[in-house]
């Protein structure tokens, strides 16, 4: 049976830490032993621990990219209090590898390996900015023998390679395993359709459009708000569902310019802020469009969600997002910070039923061939067997199998 240490920095549990859980609950524990080290008392530890996982607590890693070089300084300081103890519970657990769940995850584990052999797959979620600390993150990547970098779309992996990792594709290999969705939870049923609405008071015909996901700048919430007034005047008794919280740094603040906004663009009979939602599955259903307005986005969870669903999904043409939609075949995509744009498109989705529905249809496809949790399973455990079989992250796929559970659909 074969160690596996899974690193999540944050106790905090956002699109990440789903993906993470979606592999924890696949494994075959008869093949597998996962330990999972996160931040102590935390949401993440929870939910590893329902699920059965062993785990193991660190302090909070305190850092992102900054300009300030004050900041820099005490992130810098976070990073060598998490490396020490990481680097205990490696030596006292003793794993055949390490799956770093996110960049800085990767950062943490890589040094706190040093020495030790022990191989180290960054599972990279994000895409890497435009700074200084990025040419960083890529040279402390090759400088360490061992690492491996998973990435969640190719937008993610071509970004991480950059100039600097080009030349060193052997030394630093990259593989890209794109997201799943639970296709048994999200799918299209048009008697829910008429229950949430009925449930959130919307007649079965009130043109509808929802945004999903945590609120913060990158997430587009602020610029479809000042869109809407576009839309209402063509599509007067259209409505916008905002559903989601402030979750990390100064979001909160963020949150509360996103209703003042609304008041001030007289918006308050067509914007409802619908706070966290545990149903999401079910408000996708009640919805005539889904809009995912990101600024940048690796491989949102909530377009493959709003494609399993049949939804009509109208997404920013930004990172991962073209490579799960096609425009006008299977979702309809947008420049980014182009509000204009984005109001003429949801104008003509809202005002087009059939084009909603083939959109619709073909996303649904699409996502059953394409995005099944057994597909995504599959493709990390081919992963985690080159690793075992060869101590190390080899090229080479000719290795033998090793059975994954494949559950959820």
């Amino acid at each position: 049976m074969a160690k596996i240490l899974f690193y999540n920095h944050t106790g905090q549990v956002s699109g990440a830490e789903r993906v993470l859980m979606m592999i924890l609950n696949g494994l075959d524990r008869q093949s597998y032993e996962p330990v999972v080290v996160c931040p102590a008392a935390s949401r993440m530890m929870e939910l590893a621990e329902s699920g059965s996982v062993r785990t193991c607590g660190l302090v909070q890693l305190e850092a992102r990219f900054t300009w300030r070089p004050d900041r820099v300084a005490a992130y810098l300081s976070s990073f060598g209090r998490v490396i020490r103890q990481a680097r205990r519970v490696v030596k006292d657990e003793c794993p055949d590898f390490i799956h770093a769940n996110s960049i800085r995850a990767g950062l943490v584990m890589s040094a706190a390996t040093i020495g030790l052999g022990v191989p180290v797959i960054w599972h990279a979620h994000d895409i890497l900015p435009l700074h200084p600390l990025s040419t960083f993150v890529r040279m402390f990547a090759l400088i360490k023998p061992g690492n491996h970098i998973l990435a969640v779309s190719q937008a993610v992996a071509d970004a991480f390679r950059g100039v600097v990792l080009r030349p060193f594709k052997r030394r630093v290999p990259i593989t890209v395993v794109r997201n799943a969705v639970d296709l048994k939870r999200f799918y299209p049923d048009l008697s829910v359709r008429h229950d949430m609405r009925r449930a959130m008071g919307l007649s079965d015909d009130q043109p509808t459009v929802g945004i999903v996901g945590q609120l913060t700048p990158r997430k587009g919430q602020l610029e479809l708000i000042r869109a809407f007034p576009n839309v209402v005047r063509k599509v007067p008794k259209a409505v916008l569902l905002i559903a989601g919280e402030a979750l990390f740094n100064r979001d909160e603040e963020y949150a509360r310019r996103l209703q003042d906004t609304v008041e001030s663009l007289g918006l308050t009979n067509n914007v409802r802020f619908l706070g966290p939602r545990s149903d999401v599955p079910r408000l996708l259903q009640a919805i005539d469009v889904l809009v995912v307005n990101s600024h940048q986005e690796p491989f949102a969870l909530t377009v493959l969600e709003g494609l399993a669903t049949g939804v009509a999904v109208l997404g920013t043409a930004v990172g991962g997002t073209p490579e799960m939609i096609r425009h006008n075949v299977n979702g309809w995509l947008v420049d980014r910070r182009d509000n204009d744009e984005l109001a003429s498109g949801l104008i003509a989705l809202l005002a087009d039923g059939d084009l909603r529905v083939r959109l619709g249809s073909h996303a649904r496809l699409d996502a059953v061939s394409n995005y099944s949790i057994a597909r995504f399973l599959t493709e990390i455990d081919t992963l985690y067997r080159e690793n075992i079989a060869s101590g190390k992250i080899p090229q080479q796929k000719n290795l033998p199998s090793f059975k994954v559970s494949l559950t959820g659909d």
